[in-house]
């Protein structure tokens, strides 16, 4: 059974509905004694970084969130939900995050090398680029996903899974351990992004391993 985690600020349709494509069983809460009998925990999210961290420390699930994964709970942040995996963002100023993958968050500069202006935010589909195995990507050939968003991840290169270039190389799909995120919408990337999800489910059901 997936938690989907509800804090006010997350795509809980979207999710919930992209699970129940994939026969999967689910259920939104803000609730962490509840969250804790999941199986595995998704964290959609969008909007602003800081914003968002006040609203998962005001209902304590931010700390809910760091214990389940110490306890071996797996985790998926999506769009919103993966940069908040992350130490901090610039967004509004500096803001911390869940500290669960080290990096920072970053926005794009809306202007390249040659000192030309591109669109921000970074909106519709982008190819990946597979960076390391992991068990999210097992099976999969690289194929076009749907993001939208104007900051991103600014991480070490060894937690990067998956990345796509927007004038900048995009951490598209992250992972430390049990943790995991995707930058970009999978339950709006057709099939590759279903097949995404799948993975992640299939790892929670205890069928792959981190």
């Amino acid at each position: 059974m997936i938690g989907i985690v509800d804090y006010g600020m997350g795509n809980l349709f979207s999710v919930s509905k992209g699970l129940e494509r994939l026969g999967a069983d689910s259920f939104i809460s803000d609730d962490p004694e509840e969250l804790s009998k999941a199986t595995g925990i998704i964290l959609p999210g969008v909007g602003s970084f800081r914003d968002a961290m006040s609203l998962l420390e005001k209902q304590k699930l931010d700390e809910f969130l760091k214990k389940y994964v110490a306890g071996g709970g797996y985790l998926l942040g999506i769009c919103l939900g993966m940069q908040l995996l992350f130490d901090k963002s610039e967004e509004n100023g500096p803001a911390k995050g869940l500290s669960l993958i080290p990096g920072k968050v970053v926005r794009f500069t809306g202007m390249d090398a040659n000192e030309m202006t591109y669109k921000v935010p970074h909106m519709g589909w982008n190819r990946l680029e597979f960076k390391h195995v992991s068990p999210v990507i097992e099976g999969l050939e690289e194929e076009h996903v749907y993001f939208v968003h104007s900051y991103y991840a600014d991480t070490d290169e060894s937690y990067i899974t998956a990345s796509a270039t927007y004038d900048v190389e995009v951490p598209a799909i992250v992972g430390k351990g049990n943790v995991f995120g995707m930058q970009f919408h999978p339950e709006k990337s057709g099939q590759m992004g279903m097949s995404l999800l799948k993975n992640y489910l299939t790892l929670v059901e205890g069928k792959g391993k981190a």
